[in-house]
């Protein structure tokens, strides 16, 4: 049905894709495989309309196909779920839903009472109940997700290249995604599938074709891999250990956080984080736990309550006091509160730091350069150079830069809020290797996960959110996933 021909990109002179031929076939789930820089997302990219490829073409139903715009792939039947999010944020859920398709009356108008009504049908497919009247831009980043996959399941195409669907989901949303790409595959579409889960790729995939370093590796049925064998083929090498071991012993509080109050996110949250720390924030979606770090760290003020840090008490209402203060932030959405899709990677690995190479009202170019090059080779970001703009950077880089641009500042605490989000388990196991270290160096780190064994493996305490309240405090050695669901699920 569709076939990537020897498909080649590069972006500021950085190759990405490599002489790629793969073949997607109706009815099946063929799942695309590889670390972060891959050329997953490039690959899709141009199959969608997205990029024009450099090298190669595209053919669909035998014929060679050119994609100028995503409109001319919609038009032939291929739809895609991108990994980062674009919505319309002074639009409705419902018009978003159905941009370009919205239903209209005798005189030529569009039928609101009609656009809502499909809208809910198409979000009821995912079993989710959202208001569609409700702005998009009132909407979580997982509700935002929820609603993209929606869309795309309501152009009804042959194909459907899904990238990273499921990296902001619940796993109730997840069980009701599942069940609708089933129904597809019956209807004989061809669904492409990025993910990092490999219990998804497991649970959904026919075929799976391994990329790395812009190359294709392999491609072979789901069921003539293992586990370790698919690892072994994304990163070129076996990793012995994917969580790093808690050997630290915390010591004196660092952050004191007294009957915190936001209604109706939260209320009455108080908690200790200790110097050399790994506290980890687990919850449902919606349970408040993006919204109680973001008053940490001044994105959202909390309107009570009490924030200590080292015994001193803060007025949180920037992240620019959050800053000063010694905090530092990882946030769960890239894209929207964290990079600046405009700007190099220099600029905005060092932007949080800015005054570390200020000679006087001056920049110190050489100085910010050199210390972007020992944080790319650390971090192992996949740029071109300093000057490549990041949003060229595939998510997984575009995060690592977040993570140096946090680290830069020194902080006495460190939230990351979902930070290994669309991340490769190469580089999932990175930066399960830093927060060991950061802990072991005295850093107090908050983490919010919602994979369960990055908050069991990773922390010493661990706290539970429900419904905006503080519902356990857990032990990590002591516990497991299902009494963490059971104190996180609503009452």
């Amino acid at each position: 049905m569709l076939r990537a021909c020897q498909l080649s990109k590069a972006f500021g002179g950085l190759s990405v894709l490599q002489d790629v031929s793969i073949d997607f076939h109706p009815g099946e789930v063929h799942a695309l495989m590889g670390e972060n820089g891959a050329g997953k997302s490039t690959l899709m990219k141009m199959l969608a309309g997205v990029y024009a490829p450099d090298g190669g073409s595209v053919a669909w139903r035998g014929q060679p196909v050119r994609f100028r715009t995503p409109n001319d792939a919609l038009s032939q039947g291929i739809a895609m779920v991108h990994q980062e999010l674009m919505p319309i944020p002074d639009l409705s859920v419902g018009e978003n839903l159905l941009l370009g398709m919205e239903p209209t009356n005798a005189f030529g108008w569009v039928d609101q009472a009609a656009l809502h009504t499909q809208a809910s049908a198409w979000l009821q497919q995912l079993d989710t109940d959202l208001d569609t009247r409700r702005p998009m831009r009132s909407l979580s980043v997982a509700q935002m997700q929820v609603v993209e996959i929606a869309k795309a399941l309501a152009r009804q195409a042959d194909v459907l290249l899904m990238d990273e669907p499921t990296a902001a989901l619940s796993d109730h949303e997840v069980t009701a995604l599942f069940k609708a790409i089933t129904t597809l595959r019956q209807r004989g579409v061809a669904v492409v599938y990025t993910t990092h889960k490999m219990d998804e790729v497991f649970r959904l995939a026919d075929r799976i074709s391994v990329l790395r370093d812009g190359r294709l590796v392999c491609t072979q049925a789901a069921l003539e891999f293992s586990a370790d064998s698919l690892i072994a083929h994304m990163v070129g090498r076996e990793l012995a250990q994917i969580f790093p071991p808690v050997t630290t012993t915390p010591g004196e509080t660092v952050l004191a956080v007294e009957q915190l109050t936001r209604e109706p996110a939260y209320r009455n949250i108080s908690f200790t984080l200790r110097r050399g720390e790994v506290l980890g924030l687990a919850g449902l979606m919606g349970a408040g736990r993006t919204e109680v770090v973001s008053a940490l760290y001044g994105l959202q003020p909390a309107a009570s309550g009490t924030i200590r840090l080292r015994g001193q008490t803060l007025e949180l209402r920037s992240p620019i006091d959050g800053l000063a203060a010694g905090l530092a932030m990882v946030t769960e959405d890239r894209k929207g509160s964290g990079i600046v899709p405009a700007m190099s990677v220099q600029h905005n690995l060092t932007l949080a730091a800015l005054r570390q190479f200020c000679r006087g009202a001056v920049i110190d170019a050489t100085a910010e350069s050199s210390t972007t090059h020992k944080a790319t080779g650390d971090f192992a970001i996949k740029a071109s150079g300093p000057g490549q703009a990041i949003n060229q950077l595939s998510g997984g880089n575009q995060q690592k830069v977040l993570l140096a641009r946090a680290l830069l500042t020194a902080p006495a605490v460190l939230i990351l809020d979902e930070p290994t989000r669309g991340i490769d388990i190469g580089a999932k196991a990175e930066i399960y290797a830093l927060i060991g270290r950061l802990s072991a160096q005295g850093t107090a780190v908050l983490l919010v996960s919602s994979e369960l064994p990055e908050i069991l493996s990773l922390t010493h305490r661990i706290l539970v959110l429900r419904q905006g309240e503080l519902s356990a405090e857990l032990a990590p050695r002591q516990t497991n996933q299902e009494e963490i669901l059971r104190h996180a699920m609503p009452r």
